[in-house]
């Protein structure tokens, strides 16, 4: 740990600063904190060669002024069902982890960490906690019927709904690699969160309003003087809103 420099955090983190930026910032945070970890652990002395203010911030461009990241490549929308036919072809816990991902339009992280214990069958709600969530406010999530025959047929034992090796969460990867094994390396897993907003935007609009759509996705309304008035998670209405997500991404499967 004591023979960690300046020169050995810039070479990890120059290679993605551009281009990754969000990525590279947290990877620099979450290195300055082992290493004043390691600091107060006496495993090395001295300033923290990944700190950024006076240091590291007259080396690597200012993240605020660099090009905004693009946004992940996503489905379109009217793809949508006919891609959940491929899917449903696709044999393994990944595969359904990404059906799932896809149905309730949660982040992959939410999916691969989601606990049995979160998960209501009877009631059909999914309650992420807080601390898994990126808002860090707890999410309720409807789960149409498609999920809850998805997740009364998993065959998984333990505490995880989709447990890797050792009863660890599946890695970010495995979801990716459906995709790639399918031939799908033009998307990504974050990009059908997009997806489902097009498809709020472009089909379901006139029934459902912004911010029934944007709870679904968990996030902050933008205006905090909005945010403080609708103290609501709107479930009702989410519960009817994914109700007719998931009935159009199984209008060509054949599923009741």
């Amino acid at each position: 740990m004591d023979a960690i420099d300046t020169a050995m955090v810039v070479r990890v983190l120059e290679p993605i600063w551009t281009d990754k930026t969000e990525t590279a910032k947290r990877l620099r945070g979450r290195i300055e904190m082992i290493l004043d970890w390691a600091t107060v652990s006496k495993y090395r002395s001295g300033d923290n060669p990944a700190r950024w203010k006076g240091h590291l911030d007259y080396l690597l461009a200012d993240p605020g002024k660099l090009a905004r990241v693009k946004n992940h490549p996503a489905l379109p929308w009217q793809q949508a069902p006919a891609f959940m036919v491929q899917l449903k072809q696709r044999a393994g816990l990944s595969a359904r982890a990404l059906e799932i991902a896809i149905c309730t339009a949660a982040r992959s992280g939410e999916v691969r960490g989601a606990r049995w214990a979160e998960i209501d069958l009877g009631a059909a709600l999914w309650t992420v906690p807080a601390e898994r969530m990126k808002a860090e406010r707890e999410h309720r999530v409807p789960l149409p019927e498609q999920v809850l025959r998805l997740l009364r047929e998993l065959k998984v034992t333990g505490d995880l709904v989709f447990p890797g090796q050792k009863q660890q969460e599946l890695s970010d990867m495995s979801l990716t690699t459906v995709l790639r094994r399918m031939g799908r390396s033009d998307i990504t897993v974050h990009g059908f969160r997009s997806t489902f907003r097009d498809w709020c935007a472009e089909y379901a609009s006139n029934a459902f309003s912004r911010e029934v759509c944007e709870h679904a996705l968990a996030h902050k309304l933008p205006d905090k003087v909005e945010a403080a008035y609708r103290r609501s998670d709107l479930l009702d209405k989410r519960r009817m809103l994914m109700d007719e997500w998931v009935k159009f991404l199984f209008k060509d499967s054949g599923e009741p």
